[in-house]
């Protein structure tokens, strides 16, 4: 069976996926799609725009918007030109991004979006249903997990950087309720592909994890004939 041309990284919140796809790609020259970043621009329009979170509303109001992909770390993607590259990184964005991927419309909108990115190129793409829902077929599927504890001091260092005061705690129920709706909702719920290499980062740093990466995707492409 032909495979897709993606390299397909999911995981929970604060699994390092963002980070590591993105210096995952960077090793390889190829371009680097965050799918959250893509949920998380919507929800933050649609609250912006007061959108009721029903079907037919959300048809329309996605009708009008025209999301461009860019991938570069200081202009990922706009939505109508409006750069949110940094806007979408807020805390409370996360939220946002967890009820608006509820919805199937929503869902349907960004995977055309997603598939039209990976149709000429090899590509590392990262989210949370990339190797069971968006690209099934992908040569190379990573997992990556880690304790709920790393995850969430992964986070609130995170966030600390960037100067948000946000208590620890308070980031640590977030993660976990993530987890939660992510693993519990009907649509595309978060879990690893059957045929996903699973990787726990919760003992490696960036360049560990990075190695260990590079290691499983030369291994699927030489495998798969990907190259």
């Amino acid at each position: 069976m032909v495979k897709d041309k993606v390299i397909a990284i999911d995981g929970p919140a604060g699994s390092g996926k963002s980070t590591m796809a993105r210096s995952l790609a960077k090793e390889l020259n190829l371009l680097y799609v965050d799918t959250g970043a893509m949920y998380r621009a919507l929800g933050l329009i649609a609250k912006k725009a007061n959108v009721s979170l029903e079907e037919e509303a959300l048809s329309k109001f996605l009708s009008n918007l025209d999301l461009k992909y860019i991938g570069e770390k200081d202009k990922l993607l706009t939505i109508n030109d409006e750069d949110l590259t940094h806007k979408i990184r807020e805390h409370f964005v996360s939220e946002l991004a967890s009820e608006i991927s509820k919805h199937k419309v929503v869902r349907d909108f960004l995977v055309k979006i997603q598939r039209n990115l990976a149709r000429d190129r090899i590509i590392v793409m990262e989210g949370r249903d990339i190797g069971t829902v968006v690209f099934p077929q992908a040569f190379c599927k990573i997992f990556l997990t880690a304790t709920e504890d790393i995850r969430a001091k992964r986070r609130h260092l995170e966030l600390s950087e960037k100067g948000d005061d946000i208590a620890f705690q308070k980031v640590l129920g977030d993660v976990k309720n993530r987890d939660e709706r992510d693993q519990k909702r009907e649509l595309a719920p978060l879990k690893p592909a059957s045929d996903a290499v699973l990787l726990d980062t919760s003992s490696l740093d960036l360049k560990g994890a990075l190695m260990a990466m590079k290691k499983i995707v030369q291994e699927k492409a030489a495998l798969h004939g990907i190259k």
